[in-house]
């Protein structure tokens, strides 16, 4: 006697069970890839956050720094300006002497019966305008204001005589200032 036993019926049961374990596992390798996928997603996500946040720090301080560096060009010129009105002072209160000395020098070197119309300061040069009796008193003025300490050579640019033989002489002439040594502010400084 002979038994047959099928094992068709189990071999179809045990490969619809293998069936079922690879499609379950090809789901679960699927969904462990979506979720790692997406985990990788989210985290690139927050390192582009990352960098979007730093990189907006940086622009933040580098307008910051662009507002210090013009602050500091702005003080930098202010104190080019600042040292130049010192300069400027320093020139005038040195000057100051000088001028009391020209003034001093144009009324002492005046010559009778010559008057000054007009005195013009421009720089270190003097322009006169005046009135003398005679040519001769405008020759000696020339030679007054030649030989003085504080002026240098007049240059004579006109002279010009109104009708009649008495009439005054009108001149104009220029004098450059000498600028004083210090031998000639040495004895007015140590006057009482």
């Amino acid at each position: 006697m002979s038994i047959e036993i099928n094992l068709l019926p189990w071999r179809e049961r045990e490969r619809e069970q293998r069936t079922r374990r690879f499609q379950r596992g090809v789901l679960l390798a699927l969904l462990l890839g979506l979720v790692a996928g997406g985990l990788i997603a989210l985290h690139q996500q927050a390192l582009v956050r990352a960098e979007q946040a730093r990189l907006g720090m940086i622009e933040r301080h580098t307008q910051q720094l662009t507002r210090d560096i013009e602050s500091v060009r702005d003080f930098r010129r202010l104190r080019q300006r600042m040292l130049e009105q010192i300069d400027l002072i320093g020139t005038l209160q040195a000057s100051r002497p000088l001028t009391v000395e020209v003034f001093d020098q144009l009324t002492a070197t005046l010559v009778d019966g010559v008057h000054y119309t007009k005195l013009v300061r421009d720089d270190h040069t003097l322009e006169l305008d005046g009135i003398a009796a005679s040519n001769r008193q405008v020759s000696e003025q020339m030679r007054r204001l030649a030989a003085s300490p504080v002026l240098g050579v007049p240059l004579l640019s006109d002279v010009s005589a109104g009708d009649g033989a008495d009439a005054p002489r009108r001149f104009q002439m220029s004098v450059e200032e000498q600028p004083a040594t210090d031998a000639t502010h040495a004895p007015a400084a140590s006057a009482p």
